[in-house]
């Protein structure tokens, strides 16, 4: 019995006619079978022995018409049918992202590219050049620099990186959202991260370039060493993961507007595309999607704001009219407690990360690795701004004269106000760019992250602590294989995560706490700390913070500072257990290192040898690049190496 429930469709009747006749093809086909193939009322796909000639549908039963597939794809809603404009939108968004990826991959068949080629796979853009400098293994002359044979790109791409990185679904959606439940005032992250662009290039990416670094935890590894750098990569790998987790929950909310699909289904298809591009391309092919996915965000956001404003729903974004601002009232003054915590956390917390110096790190000079920092954090600021605007007009929306039937003030629904305005304020046509650029940008920081956790686990941990002689085949396979599983796990949290502002807020909250100060004191002071005072900080740090409490994680506050009001920490106790990391390693250190000389502290970890001291002499007699990079150049000038075939017949000298 065909059952009565069905969708309303937004095909048109023929298409409708012809997937309907379809499926009644395909139904008398698979009657031949000795199956019978059933839409259950409760499972999606039922099978039915024949027995005999009988093969009835029993009560329930639904034959499978296209009416019936959209109800089993939908989430059940009643009154709500797929926006069949933009499910093309994002399968054309997608497949080019997918193609463009894959065609950056094939522009370097033939070549095997060793495990730093391959974190450091942005080589080939010009000036703005984006080449790092030859391995300090192949040459020391700094007038020659390596592209790749197949050409030059064809524009230059490397201004638009950082942003591209940064500015993912995530950043906008959430952009909007906070614009729309708590006003400007509180929508930190686009000035937060902007504002650590800025100060990353001024004070870390001269420095790491110059010193030849790949990964952000080399300096770590350099200083600590290399077992308890190892473990400095715990809290970069959970910030990295949640990041992604944040990123892909951001476009299971964007395609449930869209099709009305649970997140599960969206999420793991996200994740699958972004992993398939970047397995096979590495960062060539994420700068290269990177780039298209950015100019898709500006053109679908800001071709969506003048058709929303004109909707009649909309009213006025006047101040007195529509309190899109925000404020903190005069009577709560603890509240920017709160609020400089927040900020504090977004600037400084968003400076160690290896998505960020995967694209530092990757520039043919440290001027311009300190370029592409400037040029990111002015792109960052502004291309918040039509994300923010989305939400003031959102903010100014008399919901109830649209079609949406929910509440859009509960805290499931304001996380949707972007994809919401675009499907609901603005023409169809509209829409199909709009949102399939949302969920491209949700993919446009995905691949990176995915890949900047994988390259530190392969080159920090899997080389440097377990296999020191690993080939660079044999590194770029374990690459390989952690994409996998990082984007395991991010998928995982991404379908149980409850808000992709909290999992963003938990990514750079313990990268802050723990990591900011070791990475610091690392590069900027290495020869007044060592492991001792590095361990001390980490631990004490991340105590600190735990006491603090977590309702995200279920934690309760053990410690309850000032102006604990109502379970909430009002009081900037992150910024406290930072500066208290920071603190105790220096102070642990130098006590570490004044008992040692004075032969009443024995140096059981090996953490004040000579070996560790000639490496840092060695580093500072590099010249202006600071600190050697032993991942980059581990033997003496006599004991180098010429660089594998494979390798040298990938580049081309070229005189800069």
């Amino acid at each position: 019995m065909q059952s009565t429930l069905r969708a309303e469709l937004a095909w048109p009747l023929s298409l409708n006619e012809r997937v309907s006749e379809f499926s009644r093809d395909l139904l008398r086909q698979l009657q031949r079978l000795p199956i019978s193939l059933s839409l259950g009322a409760n499972l999606p796909f039922c099978v039915r022995r024949r027995i005999g000639s009988e093969d009835m549908a029993t009560e329930g039963d639904m034959l499978m018409t296209a009416e019936n597939v959209t109800d089993f794809l939908s989430a059940g809603e009643p009154g709500r049918s797929i926006n069949v404009p933009g499910l093309i939108a994002i399968i054309i968004f997608y497949l080019l992202i997918l193609g463009i990826g894959l065609w950056a991959a094939w522009r370097k068949r033939g070549t095997e590219d060793s495990a730093e080629e391959v974190i450091l796979q942005a080589k080939s853009w010009e000036p703005v050049a984006c080449a790092p400098p030859p391995p300090a293994a192949f040459s020391q002359d700094p007038k020659h620099v390596h592209t790749f044979p197949q050409g030059r790109a064809s524009a230059n791409l490397c201004p638009f990186l950082p942003p591209a990185t940064w500015v993912g679904g995530g950043y906008i959606n959430g952009s909007a959202e906070a614009v729309f439940t708590s006003g400007l005032i509180w929508c930190q992250a686009p000035f937060g991260y902007a504002i650590s662009l800025t100060l990353g290039g001024l004070f870390f990416a001269r420095k790491m370039r110059d010193a030849r670094y790949v990964t952000m935890l080399d300096p770590l590894q350099n200083v600590f060493g290399q077992r308890w750098g190892a473990m400095l990569y715990l809290p970069a790998l959970a910030g990295e993961t949640l990041w992604s987790a944040a990123i892909l929950s951001a476009l299971g909310s964007t395609l449930a507007v869209i099709l009305d699909l649970s997140n599960n289904v969206s999420i793991i298809v996200s994740a699958a595309i972004a992993v398939v591009y970047t397995l096979f391309g590495g960062l060539y092919s994420v700068a290269y999607t990177d780039v298209v996915q950015l100019f898709c965000i500006f053109i679908g956001l800001w071709i969506s704001i003048p058709f929303a404003l004109m909707h009649e729903a909309v009213g006025s974004l006047s101040l007195n009219e529509t309190d899109w601002l925000g404020s903190i009232d005069a009577d709560t003054p603890w509240v920017w407690g709160e609020w400089t915590d927040f900020a504090v956390l977004l600037i400084f917390g968003g400076i160690p990360w290896q998505v960020y110096f995967q694209r530092v790190l990757s520039a043919r000079t440290s001027k311009q690795a300190q370029m592409l920092s400037f040029v990111g954090s002015f792109g960052c600021f502004f291309m918040a701004v039509p994300a923010c605007i989305i939400g003031a007009i959102a903010k100014a929306t008399d919901w109830n004269q649209t079609d949406y039937t929910k509440d859009i003030t509960q805290k499931d629904q304001a996380k949707l106000v972007l994809p919401l305005v675009m499907q609901y304020l603005t023409p169809q046509w509209v829409a199909f760019f709009g949102l399939g650029a949302v969920s491209a940008a949700v993919m446009s920081s995905a691949d990176s992250s995915v890949l900047s956790a994988s390259s530190m686990f392969s080159n920090n941990i899997y080389k440097n602590v377990f296999r020191q002689n690993a080939s660079d085949r044999e590194l770029v396979w374990v690459m390989r294989f952690t994409v996998l599983v990082v984007a395991c796990i991010s998928t995982v949290i991404a379908i149980k995560g409850n808000s992709i502002y909290e999992l963003f807020y938990l990514c750079g909250d313990f990268v802050y706490v723990m990591l900011f100060p070791q990475l610091t004191l690392a590069v900027h002071a290495p020869n007044y700390v060592n492991t001792y005072g590095s361990i001390c900080g980490y631990v004490l740090g991340f105590i600190l913070r735990i006491l603090g409490g977590e309702k995200v994680l279920g934690i309760p506050a053990v410690i309850k500072y000032p102006f604990y009001i109502d379970g909430v920490q009002y009081f900037p106790f992150r910024t406290l257990a930072m500066a208290v990391t920071m603190v105790t390693l220096l102070l642990v250190s130098w006590l570490v290192r004044s008992l040692h000389n004075a032969g009443k502290f024995p140096d059981f970890l090996n953490a004040l040898s000579q070996d560790t001291v000639a490496v840092l002499k060695r580093g500072d007699e590099a010249g202006p690049g600071g600190i050697d990079n032993p991942a980059l150049d581990a033997s003496t000038p006599s004991e180098k190496k010429a660089p594998p075939p494979s390798y040298r017949d990938s580049v081309e000298m070229t005189q800069f």
